[in-house]
């Protein structure tokens, strides 16, 4: 049978990332999805290896005001409650905690992180994070922990960067799924959001740099994670 990894996502920019890489590369059958747009998510069928909820700029908690995201809550329990491999990135991560009962948004202390930034493993997270590791980030909102969840890395300004719940949930607060074409589209974007003036977000210079000095080992560990991860349901 093949199998499908669901995909849904917030935005319609091109798809090069590389959970669309990693599709192609093991025949597995992207299903982009976008609610935003009217688009339903389905059901849990056989040949759902998995879930991903991207990133975007919608806060977790504004069903009220963008009531597509209770369309994507719907699936996010159905995984769970199915034991389907479930990816949260950014808002994804957001969105899984804060539908397990945990505060998600944006913190008092008011910093931002849009970058290239370190991640550091806690003890429990040193399977996944071998060792510290910079990561793109693009975010100003966070989450608490939810009850039952691991706590697996943290970064300098923001606490809670990873958490797992079982053996499939994973909630990631930065963006290893991003290459450099990404990434460079996404600094175009701040410029123009004005976003370089926001406390704690680097340079459009110090976050080349660091790019161009970190991003293969974000790629080989983002590769190695997407096989341990939902390769086994393929």
């Amino acid at each position: 049978m093949e199998k499908r990894l669901l995909c849904v996502r917030h935005g319609d920019g091109p798809m090069d990332d590389r959970i669309t890489t990693w599709c192609a590369v093991n025949n597995v059958r992207l299903d982009a999805r976008r609610p935003w747009r009217g688009d339903t998510l389905g059901d849990v069928t056989d040949d759902l290896a998995g879930v991903v909820i991207y990133g975007g700029i919608y806060n977790a908690y504004d069903t009220d005001l963008h009531p597509f995201l209770n369309e994507e809550y719907r699936m996010i329990d159905a995984a769970m409650k199915a034991n389907v491999p479930l990816l949260g990135l950014c808002q994804g991560a957001q969105m899984i905690a804060h539908h397990m009962g945990a505060w998600a948004g944006a913190p008092e202390h008011g910093n931002h992180e849009f970058g290239w930034y370190e991640i550091t493993p806690t003890e429990a997270g040193r399977d996944l994070f071998p060792e510290p590791l910079h990561f793109t980030q693009a975010h100003f909102h966070t989450f608490d922990l939810p009850d039952g969840a691991t706590h697996l890395a943290r970064s300098a300004l923001f606490e809670n960067q990873a958490f797992a719940v079982g053996d499939t949930v994973v909630g990631l607060q930065f963006h290893p799924e991003q290459t450099m074409a990404g990434f460079q589209r996404w600094q175009d974007r701040a410029e123009g959001w004005g976003r370089y003036k926001e406390p704690g977000v680097q340079s459009r210079e110090q976050s080349t740099a660091l790019m161009l000095e970190h991003d293969a080992a974000q790629g080989a560990w983002m590769t190695g994670f997407l096989n341990s991860f939902f390769g086994r349901a393929t």
